[in-house]
């Protein structure tokens, strides 16, 4: 057990199992008191069950760690507010909040439906903001405050099928921007991690299946390499003090690999008095702004 993060209490979503129990783990192992959040549901988000948490809980417990759990959804504001003051109740406080639950609806756009847009939105964009509007109450009390979101590569087109998934993603970061802006001057960071690991949401048969038809088993292999519990170090440091200039920003991460994302940035631009009209478009956009750039999903012969 170290103490870097010795008097802390800390909140960890969907930390029944996966990347979060790697995270719930880790956060204790350094002294944090931890509430373990999970509904103990599928990876589709249906059921609940509330062996998940409590498992994660004995485990911190055995280790010498203190932990309790919570079984609340973060798919509601009511849900959100009891996981907050979960942390609250037990341990007097609240320091750290890892966002970290997420279900999968994948399919194709054209064959989504309502609903599988609808509760991966609830549950990845919607479920950071009700726990973080929460957490933030009491950080802007406190003046001091770490939280750490879950995005994912696949809003940079990386995976397919994903369309809900992919937009709950890039949707995070924007909300990491914007927290980090509104709660820095409290003394608060929140910054964002697109894990890249094997968990039962990235190794599923129906995703090795759909790896498989899109002639990428190498995409399987790879991530079956890539540890759960090896995103759990970067969090620990971004949770920690050492990290209080770091605000608003996202990290790769993986086995042996983390890496920093550079914030967009105009790459070229076209400027003139007054606007620009349809032909001038037309005539300037091929051998400006688009000149070179290519189609990265051509269509393809039927």
């Amino acid at each position: 057990m170290g103490d870097r993060l010795k008097g802390k209490v800390a909140v960890v979503t969907g930390a029944g199992g996966g990347i979060g129990r790697g995270e719930a783990m880790a956060l204790a192992s350094e002294g944090a008191k931890v509430v373990v959040n999970d509904l103990g549901g599928a990876v589709d988000g249906t059921g609940g069950s509330a062996s998940a948490a409590d498992k994660v809980v004995a485990e911190i417990k055995q280790m010498g760690g203190e932990a309790v759990a919570n079984y609340d959804s973060v798919t509601t504001l009511a849900g959100g507010e009891n996981i907050i003051k979960t942390a609250v109740d037990t341990f007097g406080k609240l320091d750290i909040l890892v966002n970290n639950a997420g279900i999968l609806r994948d399919k194709m756009v054209f064959n989504m439906t309502e609903e599988e847009w609808d509760l991966v939105q609830k549950v990845h964009l919607y479920g950071h903001f009700f726990a973080t509007k929460f957490a933030c109450i009491l950080f802007r009390q406190q003046r001091s405050g770490r939280i750490i979101n879950t995005s994912s590569g696949a809003g940079l087109g990386s995976t397919f099928g994903q369309a809900n998934y992919g937009a709950a993603k890039e949707g995070i970061v924007g909300l990491t921007r914007q927290v980090a802006r509104d709660m820095g001057r409290y003394g608060v960071t929140c910054n964002a991690i697109r894990p890249n690991a094997g968990t039962r949401m990235t190794l599923s048969d129906e995703l090795k299946a759909a790896w498989k038809k899109a002639g990428r088993e190498a995409a399987v292999v790879a991530m079956e390499k890539n540890d759960p519990n090896d995103i759990a170090p970067l969090v620990v440091w971004l949770a920690s003090d050492d990290s209080a200039h770091v605000n608003g920003r996202t990290f790769f991460v993986q086995t042996g690999l983390v890496a920093l994302y550079s914030e967009p940035v105009h790459e070229k631009a076209l400027v003139k008095v007054g606007g620009w009209t349809i032909d001038e478009l037309f005539n300037f956009m091929p051998s400006t702004l688009a000149a070179g750039l290519v189609n990265p999903a051509p269509p393809k012969q039927e």
